[in-house]
């Protein structure tokens, strides 16, 4: 089985970039998708999906070049999840989407 997503949405934030001291370079934002469906009542509705999405290296300076909030992109990924303790000491996960590919569309 593969591992991969694959996502045409907007940018909902101005990616935030990370520089490391070792040079690496990371960028952090969020993907809206939208569902369109018809109801029983016959109404059209529009349900959006948010997703957090991060990259890294040559990917990450693309995003970051070429994505601000509202631009529609393309991404293909991969599923993360961490987990790690909250403040309380709950043991918590997180997930999101490591891109490897993005490509800007408005």
């Amino acid at each position: 089985m593969k591992n991969q997503v694959q996502l045409i949405g907007n940018i909902g934030i101005d990616p935030e970039i990370t520089n490391f001291e070792s040079g690496a370079k990371k960028v952090r934002f969020t993907l809206a998708t939208n569902e369109r469906y018809v109801g029983k009542d016959g109404k059209r509705t529009d349900k959006t999906f948010w997703h957090n999405i991060h990259a890294w290296g040559p990917t990450a300076n693309y995003i970051a070049k070429s994505g601000k909030k509202g631009t529609q992109m393309a991404i293909t990924g991969k599923l993360v999840t961490r987990k790690y303790l909250s403040r309380k000491g709950e043991s918590k996960s997180f997930t999101s989407i490591e891109v490897k590919n993005a490509v800007a569309l408005s």
